[in-house]
């Protein structure tokens, strides 16, 4: 920000031109005609469409000239792609296009990696989401979006959740002049005390087994042998193995 002026890629946002929706039905005809001055004027004519939705990720702490790009291939993307026998108005279907676009670049730059089949389904979910909304005005449900791209409820939910931005907990979400609350302290533990003096319990009841009995017990409920297995790794029968494992279970129950 300069002087009040919004300065992006060497840009003066401010002096942008600004069509009027006729103008860019116009330029939408001559562009899916082939005329590629055309495009460019349409680009140029929406470059503030782009801004705008830049803005709405300014707290992300990424570059704004970054946003700004890749938010202009997003809007390239809805250009070429733009339906003209749709009623739907060019703006209305560019801004869901920016936004899955700078989101997409979001995903791929987080520390936290996820899939490419996991991303492009919580892609498609998003745009699923955008439209649904342009189309009812208001928010759809997890299942409408499912039905919409035609996958499990599940597989929509798993890569929504894998992709949203994990949170510090040390990032304060509440201050009225007193003490700052952060995401630490709203955190819960369920587990009450018995449930501690529980696992302590367990814990020394094991470490009071005999080394074979604890060397079964590994390989049948951390390895997960078969008792059959486990009698061939240790060199004793079946049988035994059976005989020492429910010797050992009872030891710990007592």
């Amino acid at each position: 920000m300069y002087n009040g002026k919004v300065i992006i890629c060497g840009v003066d946002t401010g002096k942008l031109p600004l069509l009027k929706e006729k103008e860019k039905e116009e330029l939408i005809k001559r562009v899916k005609q082939g005329d590629n001055m055309a495009r460019e004027n349409l680009i140029n004519g929406n470059l503030r469409l782009v801004l705008s939705v830049v803005k709405r990720f300014s707290n992300r702490g990424e570059n704004p000239d970054d946003l700004f790009q890749v938010g202009c291939i997003g809007l390239i993307k809805s250009i070429d792609n733009f339906d003209i026998t749709q009623n739907v108005k060019f703006s209305t279907y560019a801004v869901p296009m920016i936004i899955g676009e700078i989101r997409r670049y979001l995903r791929d730059n987080n520390s936290v990696k996820v899939s490419r089949s996991v991303k492009d389904t919580a892609y498609k979910a998003m745009q699923a989401k955008e439209k649904l909304i342009s189309q009812t005005q208001k928010e759809p449900t997890v299942s409408q979006i499912a039905q919409e791209l035609g996958l499990p409820k599940e597989e929509v939910v798993m890569a929504l959740e894998s992709i949203v931005e994990p949170v510090s907990l040390y990032e304060p979400v509440y201050a009225d002049g007193g003490d700052t609350v952060h995401v630490l302290d709203q955190v819960g533990d369920k587990n009450d005390d018995n449930n501690w003096l529980c696992e302590i319990s367990m814990r020394d009841a094991i470490q009071r087994l005999s080394m074979r009995e604890k060397h079964i017990l590994s390989l049948r409920f951390i390895n997960g042998k078969t008792q059959m297995e486990v009698s061939k790794e240790i060199g004793i029968s079946q049988a035994q193995v059976s005989r020492l494992e429910k010797i050992a279970i009872n030891k710990i129950k007592s």
